[in-house]
């Protein structure tokens, strides 16, 4: 009985090194020390200029896309409100950021009864023609114009993932279309659980 009670101890650190606990296993894809996706200086709504460094101390998941986006973008945003309600009073730290691709027709107050459609707290950005080419250059984000049968009746081809930027303003993760709501709320505990409130 006292070697048993001796062992269990021993038998119970072999899977540490050091003490160390083990790295976190996210399911996006792991991005932490990336050299994008760094800087973002868009207006919002209204009028308000908006930087990365604003949302300091929340978990943010910035995601670019377009109000008349027919699929991905309506379907990441509601997912991204159905896990910050799952999250419960900790999904009060998870910011959704997002920035439109198509500022002709993403008016300012467009993009606020859009987003508004997924929580108050979601915050809408946009830019000129050239400030919107330079964002999603930061971020590695493609988009192009699809011409329909007239001339507003276009689409947006874009990149259909999100970033995640943990409470310390640090990019982390980059999230596929189509995780899902579960893969989603699994990384944002994650994250939130590195910076409790």
């Amino acid at each position: 009985m006292i070697l048993g009670a001796v062992l269990l101890p021993l038998l119970a650190a072999c899977g540490k090194q050091d003490g160390a606990p083990p790295k976190a296993a996210f399911k996006g894809v792991d991005i932490t020390g990336a050299e994008y996706a760094q800087e973002l200086d868009l207006a919002d709504a209204d009028g308000k200029r908006r930087k990365l460094a604003d949302f300091k101390g929340k978990v943010a998941v910035v995601f670019f896309g377009y109000t008349q986006c027919p699929d991905v973008c309506p379907t990441t945003l509601a997912e991204l409100a159905q896990v910050k309600q799952s999250l419960g009073d900790a999904g009060a730290r998870v910011q959704g950021v997002f920035v439109t691709v198509d500022p002709e027709r993403d008016t300012p107050e467009v993009l606020k009864a859009y987003v508004g459609n997924f929580g108050a707290d979601f915050v809408a950005l946009r830019g000129t023609a050239e400030e919107t080419k330079a964002a999603a250059k930061a971020f590695k984000v493609f988009y192009a114009k699809v011409p329909g049968k007239t001339d507003t009746s276009y689409t947006m081809d874009h990149t259909a993932g999100s970033y995640i930027f943990d409470a310390q303003g640090r990019v982390r993760l980059f999230t596929r279309y189509g995780s899902g709501a579960e893969a989603l709320r699994h990384d944002l505990a994650l994250l939130l659980a590195e910076n409790p409130a």
